[in-house]
């Protein structure tokens, strides 16, 4: 593995000491930041306002859309006295040992701040997605799974994990996690977004924001906004939401995580929104986010966003006017390198076609985070605190990013979102011994564990040459592994995405002389083409990829009992093979541990306890857009079309049984700023341990617009041995059931609604109804409204055995 390309070292302490106020932490940051601010050129001004890139260039694949045609060459001797703002990825670039990476890093800031005359390194980023994106660290399940896992304590910890890993190598900033709320299922980044549901995607994607934030990390949300609802689900093609879909479905999941979550950072989108793109709307981005939120951080451009204004979008004449308009709407950062904010800014100030005030602006801001971070103290050392005692030569050994404790959690996480959605046959849990056929194209592929920001994937793939770095046991492997009784045999079949069925006889084969045959299919996840998932890997229809259905016909004609285990990044049709499968196991990109944790859900040693984040359709084309529909959107007599998915939002299948008993009767109504208690006992009625996911949806009969039939606003996640019980206590407030009215205005009005207890979206599955009356006049709210519904679970001790 060779070393990263990181620039030599020269200086090592600041070419022109310029002391004064900014440097003393005893002062308030404002006041610091204001005297450096005062201090600095022009050119010092808005080297502080991008980022460099190095090691990217314009030859081969990117991870970057348009990279190769994007990245200038660098000069980094010549930029380095002004100062930098940002360093692109570091570890995320290329392959590199993370010992090399964090003293190559060191070496890099310590040249940086010596280089300029205020001393100031830059703020360094990563992407943190599904785990540090650097070579040997933890690969954790995609942010798919962690919506199917239903519980946001879950996330919190593994974002602390992910946080705490990037801080010891010297990183500041990770450019996660993804907001988007899933409008189409084609779109190729699914599994980088929580789910369909924008409660859902709130509440776990603050989850991430305080887990990461907690490890002294900047937390970067994105991409703000509107990405996921791009036309035809193609990526980067233009977005049509209304005014209320917007409001309702699409920004929910950035309030809640930068006022309950304290994001410091926002990552503007790719999108435009009805003819404009985010990264030129002073509206979203400084009307709504600043003026409205009151959010106080950086924003930063995803990766080329203000050179596209001039190359895609066709808004900017050049790059100093793409540079007037990001820096107008208020994206304070440009990344991945410098291409408009650099000399092309600084000559238009001049030219006095952009206002200095607006690079002061974005400055102040800039600087107010770096000092935050430390980054402006007399006392700061560019190396991390875990290798400032230990010899260069035995770094190797100090820094591990795949401990035991990081796989654990890996496990864990992987375990609770593995979702069982059918089992009619009493398939699963597999028996312990006779013959097992493990069959598909993503049975013993280590890669199939992963999403397209896992490292091996995203960046490792470029590099065959390199071993992956991390321990993944595919399916084949972690069956053997845990049915060491049984006679295991496995094939491919065919491959994930190509026409040929050579492979099928010897599947079929080994299927026919099993008792039973797991087949494994899925998705390949890949950047731009590369993969049937993954960013720029969109998907035409939901059918599964190349010829996998066929194959999974061909084995359920074999006469053996088919288990059907889709590896994937997005949900696929599966209505074809609906009554024909002893049992089906979704697991979306579980990370390293994703085969293991499948394997221990079909013996049966750990229960199923997923939950659907998204709803599988039942036929490829026709698919719903999301459960969120108001009733001309669902199944009705206007339509020959069906569009009831398969298996509804919220969805999933457990080894045990369990009885929903409600608790004390709620009011019959409460004013519309009012607030009352939602109360049941669930208890597991079957001879083994299990979870159910308890979820409140609210059904508004009659509103002023049109509402979705039923909205998640609150679940709980309740672990229960057998015959244990437990008390479920939701407290809901008015406020979770405001939507955007008449005029645009957010309002809760009176009248009757319906609070739905359920183990799914389905209405099939809707265990308890409160009828509630909302009294007193229609309220208008702001972001200041209450945006969470508080869940309580508390067990239930058994009672006492009566004595004789």
């Amino acid at each position: 593995m060779a070393n990263p390309p990181v620039p030599h070292a020269r200086r090592t302490e600041a070419a022109t000491a310029v002391d004064g106020p900014w440097q003393d932490p005893a002062l308030a940051p404002e006041e610091r930041v204001a005297d450096l601010v005062s201090r600095m050129t022009l050119q010092e001004k808005t080297a502080q306002l991008y980022g460099i890139w190095v090691g990217a260039d314009a030859d081969g694949d990117g991870v970057a859309p348009h990279q190769n045609e994007m990245v200038d060459a660098i000069d980094w001797d010549a930029l380095i006295p002004r100062g930098l703002g940002q360093l692109t990825r570091p570890f995320g670039t290329a392959p590199v040992d993370p010992a090399v990476g964090a003293i190559s890093l060191a070496r890099a800031q310590r040249a940086i701040a010596g280089a300029g005359r205020f001393g100031i390194p830059a703020l360094a980023h990563e992407e943190c997605l599904a785990g540090f994106t650097a070579w040997g660290a933890t690969a954790y399940p995609v942010p798919l799974s962690w919506g199917a896992a239903w519980n946001p304590d879950l996330v919190t910890e593994m974002a602390h994990r992910i946080g705490s890993d990037m801080r010891s190598v010297g990183i500041h900033q990770g450019l996660a996690p993804v907001l988007d709320v899933v409008r189409d299922l084609r779109w190729g980044r699914v599994e980088e977004t929580i789910g369909e549901d924008p409660y859902l995607v709130a509440t776990i994607g603050t989850a991430y924001v305080k887990g990461l934030e907690s490890a002294g990390i900047v937390a970067t949300l994105k991409h703000f906004a509107g990405y996921a609802a791009s036309a035809g689900a193609r990526n980067l093609s233009p977005v049509r939401a209304g005014a209320r879909e917007l409001a309702d479905v699409i920004l929910p999941p950035f309030e809640m995580a930068l006022i309950d979550g304290g994001a410091r950072s926002v990552m503007q989108s790719y999108a435009e929104i009805d003819g404009v793109p985010s990264a030129a709307d002073p509206a979203l981005l400084t009307g709504l986010l600043r003026d409205t939120w009151g959010f106080e951080g950086t924003v930063v451009a995803d990766y080329f966003a203000i050179g596209f204004l001039e190359t895609l979008h066709k808004v900017a004449e050049g790059r100093a006017d793409a540079a007037r308009l990001a820096l107008g709407a208020g994206v304070d950062v440009e990344l991945p390198t410098v291409r408009s904010y650099g000399d092309e800014l600084a000559a238009a100030v001049l030219a006095g076609t952009v206002p200095e005030a607006l690079v002061d602006r974005a400055l102040h801001r800039v600087l107010l985070q770096k000092c935050e971070l430390g980054l402006l103290d007399p006392d700061w050392t560019p190396v991390p605190a875990l290798l400032r005692d230990t010899d260069p030569e035995q770094a190797r050994e100090t820094i591990d990013l795949d401990p035991p404790r990081n796989r654990a959690l890996a496990r864990e996480l992987a375990e609770q979102a593995v979702v069982l959605l059918a089992n009619p046959q009493g398939a699963l849990p597999l028996a312990g011994t006779g013959r097992i056929a493990v069959i598909g194209p993503r049975a013993d592929d280590a890669l199939a564990m992963l999403g397209c920001y896992s490292f091996p994937s995203h960046v490792g793939v470029l590099h065959p040459e390199t071993a992956m770095g991390i321990d993944i046991p595919t399916v084949l492997d972690a069956v053997r592994g845990e049915f060491p009784a049984a006679t295991v045999t496995g094939a491919p079949g065919c491959a994930v995405d190509t026409p040929d069925t050579s492979g099928f006889a010897e599947a079929v084969d080994l299927a026919r002389d099993a008792d039973v045959c797991v087949a494994v299919l899925g998705d390949r996840a890949g950047l731009f083409g590369r993969g049937t998932s993954g960013e720029g890997c969109d998907a035409d229809d939901l059918a599964l990829p190349g010829v996998q259905g066929e194959l999974l016909d061909a084995l359920l004609d074999s006469g053996t009992p088919v288990v059907l285990v889709l590896l994937t990044g997005r949900p696929y049709a599966l209505g074809r093979w609906a009554d024909r499968t002893a049992a089906v196991v979704q697991a979306f990109f579980p990370g390293e541990e994703g085969g293991p944790a499948l394997a221990s859900v079909l013996s049966g040693r750990v229960g199923p306890s997923g939950r659907l984040p998204v709803s599988v359709p039942r036929h490829p084309g026709g698919q719903p857009w999301t459960y969120l529909q108001p009733p001309l959107g669902l199944a009705n007599g206007v339509s020959n079309l069906d569009p009831t998915p398969l298996y509804p939002f919220g969805h999933g299948l457990t080894y045990t049984s369990f009885a929903w008993e409600p608790g004390a009767a709620a009011p019959e109504e409460i004013p519309t700023d009012g607030s009352a208690d939602i109360e049941l006992t669930v208890r597991n009625t079957g001879d083994r341990a299990g979870a159910e996911v308890v979820q409140l949806y609210v059904h508004d009969p009659v509103a002023q617009t049109t509402r979705p039939d039923s909205r998640l606003i609150g679940y709980a996640r309740v672990p229960l041995d057998a015959g244990q019980e437990a008390r479920v206590r939701f407290r809901f407030h008015a406020d979770l059931v405001s939507f955007t009215g008449i005029g645009g205005r957010r309002v809760v009005e009176p009248g009757a609604l319906e609070l739905r207890l359920a183990a799914s979206s389905g209405a099939q599955d809707v265990r308890h109804t409160v009828h509630l009356r909302l009294t007193g006049p229609e309220r208008t709210l702001d972001h200041r409204r209450r945006l969470v519904c508080d869940a309580v679970v508390e067990p239930v001790p058994a009672a006492a055995p009566v004595r004789g």
